[in-house]
């Protein structure tokens, strides 16, 4: 009688993945055409937790966490992204999410958008590169 454990002949096989269709409607997280964005300020103490941005030319947008903001500003991220997600299933586009959030009602998250912060940018990177500053 051997005392080796028999090897379980499906670890040689090959794996493949196979992207399933579908999921939530989602903007593009990235461009190199221009964007706007304002600043999203934590609600009680205004200290800048990031940034949301928009553009229409690629259909982009998403959230980008202030990196002085630490993990606040990165859990901030899932209630931007969610708002997003929502105005991407309804059919608007970026620039219109973009004007809805500063105009309507305070988010459920922690942090709000800045009143009068909408600011122009020639892409994302530049938006990044806002969020990277201490």
């Amino acid at each position: 009688m051997s005392s080796e454990r028999p090897v379980n002949p499906r670890f040689a096989e090959d794996m493949r993945f196979v992207e399933v269709p579908g999921g939530p409607a989602r903007y593009q997280d990235r461009t190199d055409k221009p964007v706007q964005y304002f600043t999203v300020v934590d609600k009680q103490n205004g200290a800048v937790l990031g940034y949301v941005w928009g553009g229409d030319e690629d259909d982009a947008a998403a959230y980008v966490p202030r990196r002085a903001a630490g993990p606040v500003g990165a859990n901030e991220s899932m209630s931007w992204i969610s708002r997003l997600r929502e105005a991407k299933a309804r059919g608007i586009r970026p620039s219109q999410a973009v004007a809805e959030f500063l105009a309507g009602p305070e988010p459920g998250g922690r942090g709000r958008p800045l009143p009068g912060s909408l600011t122009d940018a020639p892409n994302t990177a530049a938006v990044k590169a806002v969020a990277q500053e201490a």
